[in-house]
């Protein structure tokens, strides 16, 4: 770095170097161009002194970090707890994408996030609940976890109850819990992909969702079995038959998409955006196009779902809401301050991009 060493007053706070910097002191001259602000400013900040606005005092901190440097220990602030969150998996980006905003709005708080993860041949939910109690956790956050499945048994959740462990549920709604609960309007959004397909004129539109025991599933299929009859006027029963329930991901969506396309639909409706990819690839082995012979909707709205080709058309889950309103929930029940709890329902959005056309277009 150019410029000259500064050596702080006695008694100043000085950064750590980290192993990759050697035993180079801070400059107050880089680190206060970093952050755009005075190199008094840096001094104050880093010695620990008032009189500096909180959003100023983290762009230092933030400028230290960039730079390399370890922060005082002065300046590290004790975390107030650690908090459980507990995912299926991270292979769908929909997953690391909840779990960046809940981690950040927890370390916001000061609370340190402990992410456990449920792959395949790896440890069970309630062994990952037995981990992080063993560890001490403040509280758990769970995504789309068993409270979703309708056949799992909840009493689990309420062993935690008992034990006065605080949690919120995130996707996947079960009456039989006493807790908080955080949803997108699943109804709401398999209403609005069947809408937008009709008004492009589609007639024959198919469904492909994930299990039929898992909540989330359920009400896409009764919001897409109710748009049907309102706006094209299709039965219960034709509903049923359009209506195909596989595994998520890629392959499911594949496979959902294959039985639908043979029964005529134009129109697609994926539970995940990975199933919609898995739709498109299964148009294309058909030698068709999408969405000029056959028009895909997903939901989730992933990261880098934009860019893929075609640009997909989704539902996008209000992720920073719903994760914000998750931990808020939690920190409430942490604080001794518990909200009503009940489901909260965030609405999603449609986002028109380049996987549907009209029928035929």
């Amino acid at each position: 770095m150019g410029g000259v060493t500064l050596s702080p007053p006695r008694g100043d706070a000085r950064p750590e170097p980290r192993g990759d910097r050697g035993g180079d002191a801070p400059r107050l001259a880089d680190l206060a161009v970093q952050a755009g602000v005075s190199e008094a400013t840096v001094s104050r900040v880093l010695n620990g002194k008032a009189g500096v606005a909180g959003s100023t005092r983290h762009r230092v901190l933030a400028a230290l970090d960039v730079l390399g440097y370890e922060r005082p220990v002065r300046l590290r602030r004790r975390s107030a707890g650690l908090v459980g969150l507990v995912v299926p998996e991270l292979t769908n980006p929909i997953f690391p994408a909840f779990a960046q905003v809940i981690e950040q709005v927890l370390a916001g708080h000061g609370y340190t996030p402990v992410l456990c993860t449920q792959m395949p041949g790896g440890a069970t939910e309630d062994e990952l609940v037995e981990q992080l109690e063993e560890r001490g956790v403040t509280g758990i956050v769970f995504l789309s976890g068993l409270h979703a499945d309708s056949s799992a048994d909840p009493s689990r959740y309420a062993g935690l109850t008992a034990r006065g462990v605080p949690y919120v549920l995130i996707n996947g709604f079960n009456e039989r819990i006493d807790a908080h609960f955080v949803s997108p309007d699943d109804r709401a959004a398999a209403r609005m992909a069947v809408h937008h397909l009709a008004e492009l004129g589609h007639r024959r539109i198919g469904l492909a969702i994930g299990p039929t025991r898992h909540v989330p599933s359920r009400r896409k299929a009764e919001g897409f079995t109710e748009a049907l009859h309102t706006l094209l006027g299709v039965g219960p029963e034709q509903a049923a038959a359009w209506t195909h329930s596989t595994l998520y991901g890629v392959e499911g969506g594949h496979a959902a998409a294959s039985v639908l396309m043979a029964a005529g639909c134009t129109g697609i409706v994926c539970a995940s955006d990975l199933m919609a990819l898995g739709a498109v690839r299964a148009a294309r082995a058909r030698g068709l196009d999408v969405p000029a012979d056959v028009s895909v909707v997903g939901f989730d709205d992933s990261p880098l779902i934009a860019f893929t080709d075609p640009p997909l058309t989704t539902v996008r889950q209000p992720v920073h809401a719903m994760a914000t309103a998750a931990v808020n929930a939690l920190l409430e029940e942490i604080e001794g301050n518990p909200v009503q709890r009940t489901e909260f329902v965030f609405q999603p959005e449609l986002v028109v991009r380049g996987s549907t056309a009209r029928p035929g277009g």
